[in-house]
């Protein structure tokens, strides 16, 4: 049964605000997929203190784990909500994969964490301004639909790709060739790997019979039988060398209430000593998270819009200027809190896979973040192994497309194979649309087509390359 309400009068001032009928959907629907949401994104509130607590930065300080945890719980509450309000979409916020890493394993090897979350907010401050002289919708507007959809797609390999190597289906084999496999000596071994698959299975079913709830039921399903096999054979995490759980085991002990920590909050500073780190270097790193903001985001959103049927035959999706804009503050904000930049989530596609389509959904999982600040125990009781099942489906949603891309033509074949191909293997959106960019103004050029390429894709373009060359370009300017 499909999911699609008939298109009635809005039914009260929340359906009006949102526009939940007038896009097909339900309130009841909108609430599901916002839980869905958070249910798929939850493991951030871990994961994140997880990446940005592991190192010291130059003066040998680290941030404490529980702040960190409640810092990202409310700003990812804070800003997924305000986009909800603000641009009505169902696309909810967390802090960024990408970006946490850069600064945990780069940045701080060169400046103090309060100085790298100076850094941030300086990348969110020139992201909204960008947004607000309609630079970045300009941009937008340069890219060739046939890329656009590219990212769709790629986007949603690189989501399955996620959900994979979260469950431990897909390993590092720890040599030059091949570099992955399949779970541990090229098979399935651990019991979380197994209940993944199993969870899969479940949701796939579920999603193919167009089941209301279809991938929410798979996802409580799998944290059940979850918690049934931990409290049974006691498996621990994976560090214990058991086969357990790789970030979060479902079983709750102790109190599920925590009192948030939020000293991280303003714990910023923009006096960076330059007697310990050149302008130069300063300067690379804000070009690396501003390029990496921008595309990552953009690219994303572009995704997200395509797969809830929301964008047009070009692209563009409703209010796409505040969205630009407000995206920007979710930096400022990150780095405020010491969260790192905050930023659309690709896991949103796993809402809109429910039923989502407007902000109503992300109020829903705003609010369910914020009380995640006191829940922090209960939280992480979905394990990372049962929440990948979800990635898996919604990257498959996504793959479908590519059904709408002309591949006949080489020209278009290739940037399109390396936009899909590089985000995955990467493990950036930003590298994959770049070298998509770059392919396609350099192809399209040198067979005779440059008029056909907007002059504004020639500088990103160009700007991509220079991101690609960002190591020995800082290394020659900074002797």
């Amino acid at each position: 049964m499909s999911t699609t309400a008939p298109a009635t009068e809005p039914q009260g001032a929340i359906d009006r605000f949102f526009s939940v009928t007038a896009r097909g959907s339900t309130i009841g629907t909108e609430v599901r997929g916002g839980i869905v949401t958070f249910v798929t994104m939850a493991y951030i509130v871990i994961l994140n203190p997880i990446i940005l607590t592991g190192s010291p930065d130059v003066d040998g300080n680290t941030l404490a784990f529980p702040a960190v945890g409640a810092a990202t719980a409310l700003s990812a509450g804070v800003m997924t909500i305000l986009f909800g309000l603000v641009t009505r979409l169902p696309f909810a916020f967390a802090a960024g994969l990408g970006i946490n890493a850069f600064l945990a394993f780069s940045v701080v090897g060169d400046v103090t964490w309060r100085e790298a979350m100076a850094l941030v907010i300086i990348n969110g401050l020139i992201i909204v301004l960008l947004a607000a002289t309609g630079l970045r919708k300009m941009i937008f507007d340069a890219v060739p639909m046939q890329l656009k959809l590219a990212i769709t797609v790629g986007i949603g390999l690189f989501i399955a790709f996620i959900g994979f190597v979260d469950a431990g289906f897909v390993t590092s084999t720890g040599t030059a060739s091949p570099p992955v496999g399949l779970g541990i000596g090229g098979s399935v071994t651990t019991v979380p790997t197994l209940l993944f698959v199993v969870t899969l299975v479940i949701t796939g079913v579920l999603v193919a019979l167009r089941v209301k709830g279809g991938i929410l039921i798979g996802l409580v399903s799998g944290t059940v039988l979850a918690v049934i096999a931990e409290a049974i054979w006691h498996f621990g995490p994976a560090a214990d060398g058991k086969g357990g759980w790789s970030l979060t085991v479902p079983a709750l002990t102790g109190s599920p209430f925590s009192i948030p920590d939020l000293s991280l909050i303003g714990a910023v500073d923009f006096g960076f000593d330059l007697g310990k780190v050149s302008s130069v270097t300063l300067i690379m790193i804000v070009f690396t998270l501003v390029f990496s903001n921008f595309f990552d985001a953009m690219g994303t959103m572009t995704g997200l819009a395509k797969e809830a049927g929301l964008s047009d035959e070009n692209g563009d999706f409703p209010r796409i200027k505040s969205a630009l804009i407000v995206e920007g503050v979710g930096a400022v904000v990150g780095g405020a809190t010491s969260s790192s930049s905050h930023t659309v989530f690709i896991e949103s596609g796993s809402g809109i896979g429910e039923g989502a389509r407007t902000g109503l959904a992300n109020v829903v999982t705003g609010v369910m973040f914020l009380l995640a600040m006191f829940l922090t125990p209960l939280t992480s009781i979905v394990p990372t192994e049962i929440a990948a099942a979800a990635l898996v489906i919604v990257g498959a949603m996504m793959m479908s497309q590519i059904a709408h891309i002309d591949l006949t033509d080489f020209r278009v074949l290739l940037p399109v194979f390396l936009t899909v191909t590089v985000m995955p293997l990467t493990y950036s959106i930003a590298n994959g649309i770049g070298a998509g960019f770059v392919a396609w103004v350099l192809i399209q050029s040198l067979s005779g087509r440059a008029r056909r390429v907007s002059p504004l894709l020639w500088i990103v373009a160009a700007g991509f390359l220079i991101f690609f060359a960002r190591g020995p370009i800082e290394a020659l300017l900074g002797a």
